[in-house]
């Protein structure tokens, strides 16, 4: 068929792994079968390759508590422009607000990706981040799952804006980076799996580490933040969950 035509499109390519038994069962006249079955032990058959295992694949958004609230109108924020672009006009002094309950809706909207939802949260939180202060520490186990769920969509777009977020959470306020030592079980596999998605550009430039977009250096910086930060527990347990990762204070 021919793509572009009013009514037709384009077949679709069957994955790779599956291509190559297909391909040999018609040189050969072939059957191609499903492994570990009785037809697979056949003469004139060729086993189908497993299926890809989708580690990489992103998962679907589910609405966030986040929205609601600030469809409700709920949150004391506006948006405001001025000359540098839009920021975030408080009703409030940030210092005055009950961390506990604001804090966690806010990282719940990290899992956002339209505008203003995705705006709002992430500006929210860096700025209750810096003037937080000994607020941060007791609401950092409510923190957990709202980062777990954003890390789990598998978005490269929200995995970059929660790792910036995890870097800045680290230092926002003493012990943040220790307390969060026993929570690295449920951060960290996500980052073990894209810790080695780097740009390889050759002689090209990648804007995107002008940008601090690219995964892998991203992800790099956040661990080393990790054990900067985490005690002296941090290093045995990123490597424990990050096998590859080397230490940058041993070293």
């Amino acid at each position: 068929m021919v793509a572009g035509k009013e009514g037709l499109s384009a077949p679709k390519e069957k994955a790779p792994q599956l291509q190559e038994p297909l391909r040999q069962a018609k040189r050969t006249k072939k059957q191609v079968s499903d492994g570990f079955t009785i037809k697979a032990m056949m003469k004139n058959t060729v086993v189908k390759g497993p299926p890809a295992a989708g580690a990489f694949k992103e998962r679907p958004t589910k609405p966030t508590a986040f929205r609601k609230f600030y469809e409700r109108g709920d949150f004391p924020i506006a948006l405001e422009h001025d000359t540098r672009g839009n920021k975030i006009a408080w009703k409030v002094e940030i210092e005055k607000l009950d961390y506990h309950h604001y804090l966690p809706l806010f990282f719940d909207g990290l899992c956002e990706m339209q505008f203003p939802y995705e705006f709002f949260a992430r500006q929210g939180i860096h700025d209750m981040l810096e003037h937080g202060g000994n607020k941060i520490l007791p609401v950092i186990p409510q923190l957990i799952i709202p980062i777990k769920n954003a890390l789990n969509l598998r978005n490269r777009q929200v995995i970059c804006i929660t790792l910036k977020v995890l870097q800045h959470l680290v230092v926002s306020a003493d012990m943040v980076g220790e307390a969060l030592v026993p929570y690295y079980r449920q951060i960290l596999p996500i980052l073990n799996i894209f810790k080695n998605m780097n740009v390889n550009s050759g002689d090209g430039i990648d804007y995107s580490q002008q940008k601090r977009e690219n995964i892998g250096d991203l992800i790099q910086e956040t661990l080393e933040a990790f054990e900067r930060y985490g005690g002296e527990d941090a290093y045995i347990n990123i490597k424990y969950m990050v096998p590859t990762y080397q230490s940058c204070l041993l070293n």
